[in-house]
């Protein structure tokens, strides 16, 4: 099978993505498939031969790092060819018609908002994972926690703020969380526990993006449930070594423990599932994604966000959760590809 792995992009979230395209890339080489890994922001300015002759030169690539810190945006897109402003690089396109289905291994804006899938659709190009509403609704917060408000999903209080509205702090409670509204792996995310931490996480968020989230802080386990094809996966729990689940302990190796299945109770097992499910349908998607969540002391599991296009790193917890229902890595791939042509039939 021709297989166009799409990552990379200029979203925060860039390494991320690199990282989950090329351990998909290589994997799919090494089952036999002709898989190339393309870059969505910068292309292939250089095509060596034909678009189809390019399948037939895969092979297996080094890995890239994950930095404890996400990459320098101004930069990567400075160093792109002078003249071309197309957030789709060039050849990217071209390359992807060709390919039996593209693989989504973008994460942040560039993959998840929903636009890229947009344009596929309009090009009649096939694609994994969800559909342009889908990921719009996951991708935006506040949308995403209005349809949970209305449908009764426990998620924790929220606000929406917009960069020049005037808002009080004193009218914000505490302890809480400011987030940006779109973002992903945790960049920009804080936790204030006082009015002085509020403003810093208020700003930090900002600088992210001009739309953001302050969130009612709920103490609990911090789980994860995958879902592929509308059915949940083992529940994962997430226990960082220091603070809370950010950017570096996402992947750092070592920075985090996550236990699989959750130890938690058949009871509380079953509600994370049901409510993960339940988030999947409600917000459209479209054969794989994973729920977040905090379990509270009393078994209570409150919604935090969902990912159309998850993790799928060394460190990923996707793929540790399909380990555990049976599946390795190759398998989970190849599952999130035959479902996904599933809708072109």
């Amino acid at each position: 099978m021709k297989i166009a792995v799409l990552a990379g992009g200029l979203s925060p979230e860039r390494t991320v993505s690199l990282s989950s395209g090329t351990l998909a890339c290589n994997t799919f080489v090494q089952a036999g498939h002709q898989a190339i890994l393309l870059d969505l922001f910068f292309g292939m300015p250089e095509l060596p031969g034909s678009v189809e002759e390019l399948y037939t030169r895969a092979h297996v690539l080094p890995a890239p790092t994950i930095g404890e810190k996400e990459p320098d945006l101004a930069a990567i897109a400075a160093s792109r060819k002078a003249g071309y402003t197309d957030r789709i690089g060039l050849n990217v396109l071209e390359i992807c018609r060709e390919a039996d289905i593209v693989y989504m291994a973008l994460h942040g804006a560039d993959g998840e908002n929903g636009s890229i899938q947009a344009v596929f659709d309009k090009e009649g190009i096939r694609y994994t994972g969800s559909g342009p509403e889908g990921c719009r609704l996951a991708m935006e917060k506040n949308l995403s926690k209005a349809l949970f408000d209305e449908a009764s999903v426990l998620s924790p209080g929220w606000k929406l703020l917009r960069k020049g509205e005037r808002c009080s702090l004193e009218d914000l409670p505490l302890p809480a969380v400011a987030k940006p509204n779109s973002g992903g792996s945790s960049i920009g995310i804080s936790i204030a526990h006082t009015r002085q931490e509020l403003q810093q996480a208020i700003d930090l968020a900002f600088a992210q993006e001009d739309c953001i989230l302050i969130e009612e802080y709920i103490q609990g386990l911090e789980l994860s449930c995958g879902v592929l094809d509308g059915k949940a996966l083992p529940v994962i729990e997430i226990i960082p070594k220091e603070g809370f689940y950010d950017y570096k302990n996402k992947y750092q190796p070592g920075a985090t423990t996550e236990i699989t299945p959750a130890p938690i109770s058949p009871r509380d097992t079953l509600a994370v599932q049901q409510a993960a499910e339940k988030v999947f349908r409600l917000l459209k998607l479209q054969v794989y994604g994973r729920i977040d969540f905090l379990l509270t002391e009393d078994g209570r599991p409150y919604c935090l966000e969902a990912n159309t296009l998850p993790g799928m790193t060394p460190t990923s917890l996707l793929p540790q959760e399909a380990v555990a229902a049976g599946m390795d890595y190759l398998t989970l791939c190849e599952k999130v590809i035959s479902l996904s042509l599933e809708k072109y039939q």
